[in-house]
């Protein structure tokens, strides 16, 4: 998809005597060059590993009756190190699809062989203990072997383990648990950056926007929710600033923190709607929900396409909202929306001048 818009780009480019053809050419040759970011080959490699090694977990749930203790541990032991051993090998020779694959079977299969002792010996402790070990294994070998791949399995992992704590304790605040998925989330985010499995930051970023609800509902206070509009606001307006090293450490995220902050903001402002369901404090928080819809797209939504729909759906959601409930006439919600769309179109005219400035000053930069 990329390709083709930029070989469009290109074609305009020269077409217009912006761009020599025999530049083009070499532009697109550089870009051709480069190693794929999907690859069918490493995605069925990636999916033969998860099943191989969802195999090892099933056959260690079986349990081996008839195969003695000790041979049991030795051959999950054997695994794990034949795999890591073999992944070692193949990425010195570059064979760095199948040596992700040995790594995910090597990673999933530790969680088998803690399953397996456990089962043999009857040690004492819990899933979640468990589940910490294993995060931990993950992440160890993510490090070692610098793999895109374990950091994946890493991400799930984390999540597999707040699901863990969610079964047993509920929205009880128990010991360590409530911190874990924070904790593991910037574990996450630390490897992705280390290992450049870019999209496994996603894991993280939800990890977090899922522990908020849950913090939310734990807790059932309107403090929370206000906290989660300020904050989130907050957050969403310091990653549009040029401030170091905020505005470094979000260049080289992407689209993620400015969308997921935003997304923190609107989950704080639709619980509010939730809490102050009736009367003004309901238009206000509508109010605030379109005026924080506006300054999103005055923002980032020029250059961040998450942003900007999910902006367009809070701010359509709003208005639908808002008419529904509140407005109990067609004239009134003439007038309603008569009064939106003089506001719009008054933002819409300001951020178009000032685009437009901006523009004319990066031409006299450039001259």
């Amino acid at each position: 998809m990329y390709r083709g818009r930029l070989e469009r780009d290109l074609l305009f480019w020269v077409e217009k005597g912006l761009l020599q053809e025999n530049t083009a050419e070499t532009l697109l040759a550089e870009y051709d060059a480069r190693p794929a970011s999907f690859s069918l080959g490493r995605v069925l490699m990636g999916l033969s590993a998860v099943l191989l090694g969802a195999a090892v977990l099933l056959l260690v749930a079986s349990n081996w009756e008839y195969i003695p203790r000790l041979v049991r541990v030795a051959l999950m032991l054997a695994l794990i190190w034949s795999v890591h051993v073999g992944a070692a090998l193949l990425l010195m020779r570059g064979a760095l699809a199948t040596a992700n694959g040995l790594l995910i079977i090597g990673t999933l299969s530790f969680g088998g062989a803690i399953s397996l002792i456990g089962q043999m010996y009857h040690l004492s402790g819990d899933e979640q203990t468990v589940m910490y070990l294993w995060f931990a294994v993950a992440t160890v070998s993510a490090i070692l072997f610098r793999s895109a791949a374990v950091t994946v399995v890493a991400g799930f992992l984390s999540w597999a383990s707040f699901a863990v704590y969610l079964q047993n304790y509920d929205t009880r605040w128990y010991g360590f648990g409530p911190y874990a998925p924070l904790v593991m989330a910037a574990v996450v985010i630390g490897l992705v950056r280390y290992t450049g499995a870019d999209r496994a930051r996603h894991l993280a970023y939800l990890l977090v926007v899922g522990w908020l609800a849950w913090l939310y509902v734990a807790t059932d206070e309107v403090s929370v929710a206000i906290t989660f509009a300020a904050l989130g606001m907050m957050a969403f307006l310091l990653t549009a600033l040029p401030l170091r090293p905020i505005s470094t450490l979000v260049r080289t995220a992407g689209a993620a923190p400015a969308f997921y902050s935003f997304l923190v903001a609107i989950m704080g402002l639709l619980l509010l709607h939730a809490e102050m369901d009736e009367g003004g404090r309901m238009v206000v928080i509508g109010l605030l929900t379109l005026a924080a819809a506006v300054v999103a797209i005055v923002v980032h939504g020029r250059n961040n396409g998450a942003v900007r729909y999910l902006a367009y759906g809070a701010f359509a959601g709003e208005m639908l909202y808002l008419a529904s409930v509140t407005v109990g006439t067609i004239l009134g919600t003439s007038s309603l929306f008569l009064c939106s769309g003089l506001v719009v179109a008054a933002v819409a005219w300001v951020v178009i001048r000032l685009e437009k400035r901006f523009a004319a000053g990066r031409v006299e930069e450039r001259a």
